[in-house]
């Protein structure tokens, strides 16, 4: 702690000290103190910086892994083709499918029950109502005027739509301009059959539509269906009969999605040609996620050996010499050059991983040999990332072990727990020291004060005393002699 001094020239000057700058200067000194304390929390903070940016790093790389450990993650991802797109093609294939070749004919497409009316013009008022069902529904009438709405075309169709009947109404209108009623089923295949109610099929309630504004030539207005509702039919591997309501087909193959689209050429025996429909898995997906994660490491490798340098001002890295470091380092390097059982697909090496020339801890990644394996031997490399006690597995922990996940007691979570502490523990120490020369200041700025206003009133003080001993002795004090 350096010494203070004052500084007021001669004493009887009168002239005082600066209390403002000596007070600052004492607190200064005291404040000294604080340095190694405040010292020890900037290499803390730093050291918190870069731990969490590593946490960060193997967070990342934790989720490039998932993505390979996940049962219905990129592993389990599928791919599809079709011979002929022009009769069916793939629209998706989950998880749940398995990869495979199959044969589909398709003998005709679903098809969507419709029904119109006769025309009539717009402006014509209607009478009467029309009365249907849905499949094996209820019958269902629908009056003219229902709902308050116009006797004509429109308003019917809008009365029908608002009652949601299980059909969409809507007015087409012809090039003369005059309008047909179209009702289409909301259900597509046979299970959405319109059917027009007439004195056979419904005696009480048939439809009694019609035009009031020129008289009609047909019961009911004409209204009758149209097109039926078919459900496809088609041939898969063999098993004939198998039928879908819709031609987006989903059940015909367990988690494929295809949709067809025709029945295709006949071939010279009259029945359709079939189609072939490969599944395979998605290797390309595959290929993509462990290049990820290949990229990841190394990115996650480099970053943790840099802190075992000097920065451009030559100072050590925050995390330099610290046993995290080494453990980050070790636990790594460990996990990526490790055996799993006897397959011939037993480690990242048989999948083309290797570690670099440099030995620095980096790995590179052969494509070709990557391809090959999981060409030849898909279920091995599922296996050893999926697999209880494969390298997914080990790979998994060990990233548990270093991160900074508090639940698994990671490396980098108690290395930034226990700065934390000793955080905690300087800060505390200076807000003590802080109050401390806050009172101290406060006292000695009083002091000082005090002292700086004897030291300017000491002239005044002589003078009276000069002025006292010449009334007393009638002696002037400034005459010579």
């Amino acid at each position: 702690m350096g010494a203070v001094g004052l500084s007021f020239g001669s004493a009887t000057s009168g002239q005082g000290f600066d209390v403002t700058t000596t007070v600052n200067q004492i607190v200064t000194n005291l404040q000294a103190v604080e340095t190694p304390w405040k010292t020890q929390l900037t290499a803390l903070t730093s050291k918190d910086t870069t731990l969490t940016s590593l946490g960060t790093q193997l967070s990342t790389l934790s989720t490039d892994l998932q993505t390979l450990t996940d049962f219905s993650g990129t592993m389990a991802y599928k791919t599809g083709s079709s011979s002929d797109t022009n009769v069916l093609t793939l629209s998706s294939a989950s998880a749940t499918a398995v990869a495979g070749t199959h044969t589909i004919s398709v003998q005709n497409l679903a098809q969507t029950s419709s029904a119109a009316s006769d025309a009539v013009k717009a402006s014509d008022t209607l009478t009467g109502g029309i009365t249907f069902k849905v499949g094996s529904g209820n019958w269902q009438t629908v009056n003219v005027g229902d709902g308050s709405s116009a006797a004509t075309l429109s308003g019917l169709s809008g009365a029908i739509n608002n009652a949601n009947l299980g059909v969409t109404a809507s007015v087409l209108t012809n090039a003369d301009g005059t309008e047909r009623l179209s009702l289409v089923s909301q259900t597509s295949g046979s299970a959405g059959q319109i059917t027009i109610a007439d004195t056979m099929s419904d005696p009480a309630s048939p439809t009694t539509l019609a035009d009031s504004t020129v008289a009609n030539t047909k019961t009911g207005l004409g209204l009758a269906t149209i097109q039926n509702g078919l459900d496809a039919t088609m041939t898969v591997d063999g098993v004939t009969g198998i039928t879908s309501a819709s031609n987006t087909v989903t059940a015909a193959i367990p988690g494929v999605t295809f949709q067809l689209l025709s029945t295709g050429t006949a071939s010279s025996m009259g029945t359709s040609e079939a189609v072939q429909v490969v599944i395979d898995n998605d290797t390309t997906s595959i290929e993509t996620a462990i290049n990820t994660f290949v990229t990841d490491y190394n990115a996650t490798m480099k970053a943790i050996n840099a802190q075992e340098g000097k920065d451009s001002s030559g100072n050590p890295e925050p995390l330099y010499g610290t046993s995290v470091l080494a453990q980050l380092q070790e636990g790594l390097l460990s996990a990526v050059s490790s055996s799993f059982g006897s397959n011939s697909i037993n480690s990242l090496i048989s999948l083309g991983i290797t570690a670099n020339a440099s030995a620095d801890g980096t790995i590179s990644l052969d494509a070709d040999k990557l391809s090959s394996a999981l060409n030849s031997n898909f279920n091995q490399v599922v296996s050893l990332f999926q697999d209880t006690g494969s390298f997914g597995a080990s790979f998994t922990n060990t990233l548990n072990g270093l991160g900074n996940s508090s639940a698994d007691g990671g490396a980098i979570s108690l290395a930034l727990s226990e700065n934390s502490s000793q955080e905690t523990t300087l800060n505390d120490n200076v807000s003590k020291q802080e109050a401390l020369i806050a009172t101290q200041k406060a006292r000695l700025t009083t002091e000082l004060n005090t002292a700086n206003q004897i030291l300017q009133s000491i002239p005044e003080m002589i003078q009276q005393v000069s002025e006292m001993y010449s009334a007393v002795t009638g002696y002037s004090r400034n005459q010579n002699g």
